[in-house]
């Protein structure tokens, strides 16, 4: 009889121990657990970012989608980043080598050659087993049509302003494509 109750005992403290759990793993299903390097190897917390809409990006400066997205981007972000939009940039070297340089000449290119004026991060992996948390987060989040992966430069996440990945974008889809789906999560159309 003792071993009876210790069993049921034990079992209705796995039970608790399995609903704390689950509340945890509901409390991580966002961003703002997560603190990333900037550009400069400062910590960055993605809690600074809570309440305002952001988009996620790898990027890279040898890549032929650079151009047209930097462009769209820098768009996007001089039009809505005072109503509470960001735009961060995960410099990756992952594909073809297009992202080579360092921390300071990817800092350089961004904001001198592609007139990037929002938050550019240290650079990152996005596939393998070094892959950033962060992204590890947000395939697991959104994952792509043919499986989870990044499969080139400039994949786009969308967050919403509770930290919450609503979308994600193919490389080539544009980013003033996505602009309406931003102004929805803004609250302004």
């Amino acid at each position: 009889m003792k071993l009876i109750f210790k069993v049921f005992s034990e079992f209705g403290f796995l039970r608790r121990i399995r609903r704390i759990n689950m509340a945890e793993d509901a409390a991580l299903k966002s961003i703002y657990h997560f603190t990333v390097k900037d550009i400069r190897g400062n910590d960055v917390s993605l809690s600074d970012y809570s309440g305002k809409v952001v988009l996620i990006v790898n990027v890279a400066s040898k890549c032929g989608l650079t151009q047209s997205n930097y462009k769209e981007l820098n768009v996007l972000y001089e039009k809505y980043k005072n109503q509470g939009f960001e735009i961060l940039a995960f410099p990756c070297n992952q594909f073809a080598g297009q992202e080579p340089g360092t921390n300071e000449q990817i800092q350089e290119g961004a904001c001198t050659m592609f007139k990037a004026e929002f938050p550019i991060f240290d650079k990152v992996e996005v596939n393998g087993k070094n892959a950033t948390p962060l992204y590890k987060f947000l395939k697991s989040e959104k994952g792509g049509y043919f499986g989870d992966a990044i499969k080139w430069n400039f994949t786009k996440f969308l967050v919403n302003k509770e930290g919450k990945v609503v979308e994600r974008y193919a490389p080539t889809t544009s980013p003033l494509k996505i602009e309406k789906d931003i102004q929805n999560l803004l609250g302004s159309s």
